[in-house]
């Protein structure tokens, strides 16, 4: 059985061929059901796009994926994979220049400028990520951002031979191209993700972040201390060139636009998604900035991005330092027991996702509550395991602690890292671009402040660093749980001028369809209500073999008088009683 073999979740509706239907294809179109008024394509043909040329030769799908929205999920945590990844090269290549090998005097502001760099263009394009996520198609966004992002990773070593400042222009170029990745991220989901798979789709896609950290780390140690400090900036960088060319080939903006996709799994996302996705995207003017400032649900979504951003840019530059420097382990040592917490924390992300949606679904508990348990109970494991770091004495103690509370730490993504979709769904984008911009600033903090902690008692600073480390992980639970929410907000419903927008026909339906018919009870004389009139129907049986399908403004039983076939028989031959016939 394939790891990723899913099926579709058991909504209500229509048997009439909806669920059996496998879609096949027909003049380049595809046959539709015969299925009720509840199918968003009951009375049109569903228009496919056409076959590219690649698709004529193979088809654009992983062979072991049978839905293609988790071949979308798939691609976008092997994005993050590599764009995490190349975040730990730095961190490898500092620690060769200690070793004496490569020489590079640097002081103290110079270090911690090229280590913030890349936080100072990615907290810039946050929030503009999430309007670009909206104007335009989010995957081509969030696959470009990654390409430009490896391309520039290979200019890296050349611009350390020659100056800091060049490697910090580089660094910040970077971080502006990823500052899209996550609200692009979000604005994929819009049209990919069914609600309730919200949580497992998004878990499984931001998982990659901390699975690039589980190869990053000791790809990058065993890069560097086998060939050279060169090697993992042209590794990651060749791979992220790769893997855009299969991102350009497996995604695409919509189910509606994809070539291949089944049109059972189209017809289920369409359908779980609704109306909602037809919506005109927000632009600056609509966008209800007044309620975002004012939205305490918003801000504990902040707090917590925040906190764990703090505790996450903390691991990610300063683990491998830590364990070099308290217990002496080998660079290539410090890679790989450093990825060891971040291998845990990949697997319970995508499985605290799957967790998160039963309970829901279920009825257990409310998405509200759902969402506070899984980010306070990751954030309040993690806290208590980073006090254990704080004043532990053995290699061993110190690891045991430091994987368990990274590990835990991954339920909280199922809490805060989710809940811009169930509190906005249309401004999802644009607030994880303001959430993760507030973040991206304890990335600019972090290192500055640790730098200038260490720098000289490199052994007795540590107890210090993690302790404050657990300080923010109380903040932020106290916060969340008290101010956050898993319900739609009342100002992320769409307004009347807004759904006139994508619905004028809808809007303007009463108005300007009449029938002559005199109406009853509740409507105006003469009128009578569209749908009240096509439903209230008696059986048709005039050259009818089954019973239409409501709301079909082509049966109007009313207007057709039921009429036998043909005369009766009367015949003296068969009919009649024993003195009338003849024979």
């Amino acid at each position: 059985m394939c790891l990723f073999d899913v099926g579709f979740e058991k909504f209500e509706m229509p048997k009439q061929g909806y669920d059996q239907m496998d879609g096949a294809a027909v003049g380049g179109a595809y046959q539709t059901d015969n299925g009720g008024n509840d199918s968003p394509m009951s009375f049109e043909e569903i228009e496919r796009p056409p076959l590219r040329h690649v698709d004529k030769y193979v088809r654009a799908e992983c062979p072991c994926i049978k839905t293609t929205r988790y071949t979308i999920s798939l691609m976008t945590c092997l994005g993050f994979i590599i764009s995490f990844g190349m975040r730990c090269n730095m961190g490898m290549a500092k620690l060769q220049f200690e070793n004496g090998s490569v020489k590079y005097n640097w002081t103290v502001a110079m270090e911690s400028a090229v280590d913030s760099s890349f936080f100072w263009g990615y907290l810039v394009t946050q929030v503009p990520g999430g309007f670009l996520a909206s104007m335009f198609p989010a995957n081509r966004i969030f696959g470009t951002a990654i390409a430009i992002s490896a391309f520039l990773n290979l200019l890296v070593p050349g611009a350390m031979m020659l100056h800091p400042t060049v490697v910090i222009l580089v660094r910040v170029l970077q971080g502006l191209v990823e500052g899209v990745t996550y609200p692009a991220c979000h604005g994929i989901w819009r049209f990919w993700a069914p609600p309730l798979e919200r949580s497992r789709l998004a878990t499984m896609a931001f998982s990659g972040s901390y699975a690039g950290v589980v190869i990053g780390m000791p790809m990058s140690g065993i890069l560097t201390g086998s060939i050279s400090w060169h090697a993992p900036f042209y590794f990651y960088g060749v791979m992220g060139l790769i893997w855009y060319c299969f991102w350009l080939w497996l995604s695409f903006e919509k189910p509606r636009q994809h070539p291949t996709i089944s049109v059972k799994e189209l017809k289920y996302i369409e359908k779980s998604l609704g109306e909602s996705v037809q919506l005109p995207m927000p632009t600056i003017a609509t966008t209800p900035w007044r309620h975002f400032l004012t939205s305490m649900p918003v801000y504990a979504i902040i707090v917590a991005n925040f906190c764990r951003s703090w505790n996450f840019y903390l691991l990610v530059l300063y683990q491998s330092a830590y364990l070099k420097h308290s217990f002496d382990f080998r660079i290539e040592e410090t890679g790989l027991l450093g990825a060891l917490p971040h291998l845990l924390m990949t697997i319970i992300v995508p499985f605290g996702g799957m967790l998160a949606d039963h309970i829901r679904k279920s009825g257990i508990l409310t998405t509200t509550n759902v969402r506070k348990l899984f980010n306070c109970g990751g954030f309040g494991l993690e806290g208590l395991f980073f006090l254990v770091v704080a004043h532990a004495t053995s290699p061993m103690g110190a690891v045991t602690a430091l994987t368990l509370g990274v590990a835990f730490s991954g339920f909280a993504i199922s809490g805060y890292n989710v809940n811009h979709l169930d509190i906005a769904p249309r401004y999802a984008s644009i607030l994880m671009g303001m959430s993760n911009g507030i973040g991206t600033i304890a990335g600019l903090i972090c290192p500055i402040a640790i730098d200038h902690l260490t720098r000289g008692q490199p052994k007795s600073c540590w107890s210090t660093v993690f302790t404050i480390a657990a300080t923010v992980h109380l903040v932020g639970i106290t916060f969340y749980a008290i101010f956050a929410s898993g319900e739609l907000q009342p100002w992320a419903e769409p307004t009347v001028e807004e759904q006139r927008a994508w619905d004028p026909v809808g809007s303007g339906y009463e108005k300007e369809t009449t029938f002559n018919d005199a109406g009853d009870g509740g409507t105006a004389p003469g009128l009578m209500d569209p749908t009240a009139q096509i439903n209230a129907t008696k059986t048709v049986s005039y050259g009818a073999v089954q019973q239409h399908v409501a709301n079909n403004p082509f049966a109007y039983p009313n207007a057709i008088s039921e009429e036998t076939v043909q005369p009766e028989a009367r015949d003296t031959y068969l009919h009649g009683n024993p003195t009338e016939r003849t024979y």
